[in-house]
């Protein structure tokens, strides 16, 4: 059994529409990162970053103590490993899986975020930061786009590439972008969106998270951002 330690972030939906779209038995364990229960001495054992999403597979692959994880992208490939599913064995097959895969984690996602923070939730909207941030995220989208040309999905076959890269082009208004700039990035984005389990990882999300798409509070905003060194050591407790 996996215990997936879960908030309703991109980052978080990655790994729920895994579960659907894979059948792999868990446990949903919420962490409401609106509240600061990701500083939670607890949960810091099992994700010392104080992010979400973690995991825990009480039966790992050769035996042993339970296993745990941070960071979404490594979850997303030890699942698909463990289960069998959503990657595949060719090593060409493999290699393009794992490019966009990473390409989500060290691109499309911090840039998504930081539009995001800046355009939407920055007290001061600071002009040199916006245009940086919405110009690099329109790169990005771009990128995708061309990948998309005369694809279905992202890597080959439907993979943990497209179960990465979704999420975070959900939030497109946020990101200052229009998706009919982008016929081929609109396309896959329509089609996987209609999957039934991605449907489902969604209205769960609506389930956990009455809040779920609004924005935060001002108190929430204290809490989510500008954390340092010194204050989550004093946010942590037992």
């Amino acid at each position: 059994m996996i215990d997936l330690y879960y908030w309703t972030t991109p980052n978080g939906l990655k790994m729920t529409i895994f579960m659907e779209e894979s059948g792999v038995p868990h446990r949903i364990k919420t962490v409401n990162t609106r509240i600061g229960e990701q500083f939670h001495e607890d949960f810091l054992a099992i994700s010392p970053n104080n992010r979400i999403p973690a995991l825990v597979d009480d039966a790992p692959d050769g035996g042993g103590p339970p296993l745990a994880m941070f960071e979404s992208g490594a979850m997303l490939l030890y699942l698909a490993e463990k289960s069998g599913q959503f990657i595949p064995r060719d090593i060409h097959g493999r290699a393009e899986v794992l490019t966009w895969l990473f390409w989500q984690m060290a691109g499309l996602g911090p840039t998504a975020g930081q539009t995001t923070h800046f355009r939407v939730y920055a007290p001061e909207k600071l002009p040199y930061a916006i245009d940086r941030f919405v110009n690099e995220v329109n790169r990005l989208y771009g990128v995708l786009d061309r990948r998309l040309k005369n694809r279905e999905f992202v890597a080959g076959d439907y993979s943990i590439a497209d179960m990465a890269i979704y999420p975070w082009i959900v939030q497109y208004d946020r990101h200052g972008q229009n998706l009919s700039d982008f016929p081929q990035l609109k396309r896959w984005f329509e089609a996987v969106g209609q999957r039934p389990a991605v449907v489902r990882a969604y209205e769960m999300a609506k389930e956990i998270n009455p809040d779920f798409g609004k924005l935060p509070t001002d108190a929430e905003k204290k809490v989510m951002f500008g954390q340092t060194a010194e204050t989550i050591a004093q946010r942590a407790y037992r």
